[in-house]
């Protein structure tokens, strides 16, 4: 086979795991469209196909074998060529794969992505030529915004936490580098920034000596096309007075803040790791909501972590109704090998997580109906993501509301409303999933 018969070969990607991931499969596919593969959507239509995995948690772990094994049973019918597995699973258990899925041809960790297209001719036979370095991507959101990863790892050492394990210690990216990225989507018709990491606000630590993510806000604010930065991933206790200033004071920062706290109870907090406590924690979103109000709060917590007693859970429940934050997201405690958690005593039984999980989840859906009502009768300005053919209506986010993980918006289907376009909505009604809108 020569190069050029290679380049005929089509490519189909999988994504599963966190916008992090998803900025890595990004590049890759940038990689493989510049080396001349063209891309499909649906694996049966391709040659190659990628499983980009996480393997964070095991129901995360899960939902990759079970893709693998789909995409196994394809190669086996003789419906694909290769089956490529990259992403954070080959990083934790490369070898575990290779022995479980015989019929996978590669894995590929994330570390070594830039690599994919010699990956690729090794398994046709080709000699390896030199790729480029390249920072480019192919989006796979919505064609008006983008995650911007600032930095990968993690250096905190939360005790039920694989990530560093996985992906080893935080490591910045040059600032120089990131604003040139953001200039070149900006080029692409990006409009919003959504800025991840593992730990937003330890940004610039190892580079620059201290935190330099204000620093780095400020300059990407200054890109012309660019309307939108949103902010996640926040820990508490490296939020400063300047990064608040900043987001309040920049017209282009979302008034949008993503701050995990996992829990609230001063023993769980110190069993989990975590470097804050409930005094810091409470004093922190008592400043935001006096001095920054208009700052909306994200926050995700953990239940049924071991140690978690019945008081301390309610505790946390008590917590919600007070803080009355935003949005929460809450996540069932997994029991991950290698990690301080996994040996602690009072591991708690999957029917008491679950029963917790559900009982926070209601106690938090009647604090974002409360917060939800303040907002109806108000006009927004609404970047449109897709549309949904179920219902005929167009699906969108605003700058208080992040988009695949917050509630979204819908409107009924106008003519004048264009995918990644932005129109001004008035806020009609919310249901629990999604507010209502109509166009002013």
């Amino acid at each position: 086979m020569t190069k050029e018969e290679l380049q005929q070969k089509k490519v189909s990607a999988i994504s599963l795991g966190c916008d992090k991931n998803r900025v890595d499969l990004e590049k890759l596919l940038f990689r493989l469209s510049d080396y001349g593969f063209k891309l499909v959507p649906d694996p049966l239509d391709a040659d190659i196909v990628l499983v980009n995995t996480c393997a964070f948690i095991e129901p995360a772990r899960q939902e990759a074998i079970d893709n693998i094994i789909e995409m196994e049973a394809l190669k086996k019918s003789g419906k694909i060529e290769k089956l490529i597995i990259t992403g954070c699973l080959p990083s934790k258990h490369q070898k575990q794969i290779s022995e479980a899925f015989p019929l996978v041809d590669a894995t590929l960790k994330f570390q070594n992505n830039a690599q994919i297209t010699n990956v690729i001719e090794e398994l046709y036979g080709l000699e390896k030529s030199k790729y480029s370095d390249t920072s480019d991507r192919i989006l796979t959101t919505s064609s008006a915004y983008a995650y911007l990863k600032i930095a990968d790892g993690c250096n905190n050492v939360c005790a039920y936490c694989t990530i560093p394990r996985i992906r080893g210690p935080y490591k910045s990216e040059r600032m120089q580098d990131l604003v040139s990225e953001a200039k070149a989507l900006a080029k692409k018709g990006v409009k919003e920034l959504i800025i991840v990491a593992q730990d937003t606000t330890r940004y610039g630590t190892d580079l620059y000596g201290k935190p330099q993510l204000a620093q780095l806000l400020e300059k990407l604010a200054k890109i012309k096309d660019i309307e939108w930065i949103r902010l996640h991933y926040a820990y508490p206790e490296m939020i400063s007075a300047e990064l608040l200033n900043f987001i309040d004071n920049e017209p282009k920062m979302c008034n949008y803040l993503d701050i995990p706290l996992q829990h609230i109870d001063d023993k769980m907090l110190a069993l989990m790791r975590r470097k804050h406590n409930e005094n810091s924690t409470r004093a922190l979103i008592r400043e935001i909501k006096t001095y920054h109000p208009d700052i909306k709060i994200r926050s995700t917590f953990i239940v049924g972590h071991p140690g978690e007693t019945r008081k301390a859970f309610k505790k946390l429940l008590q917590f919600l109704k007070e803080a009355k934050l935003d949005y929460v997201g809450f996540f069932p405690y997994s029991r991950e090998e290698g990690t301080v958690s996994y040996y602690l005593k009072g591991q708690k039984s999957r029917l008491t997580k679950m029963w917790r999980l559900k009982k926070a989840q209601k106690v938090q859906m009647q604090v974002a109906f409360e917060n939800a009502r303040k907002l109806l009768g108000q006009t927004t300005s609404v970047m449109i993501d897709e549309f949904d053919e179920s219902d005929a209506t167009f699906v969108g986010h605003s700058k208080f509301l992040s988009p695949s993980v917050d509630f979204g918006i819908k409107i009924v289907d106008n003519n004048s409303i264009e995918i990644g376009k932005f129109v001004c909505v008035k806020l009609t009604n919310f249901d629990g999933n999604f507010f209502k809108g109509e166009i002013v």
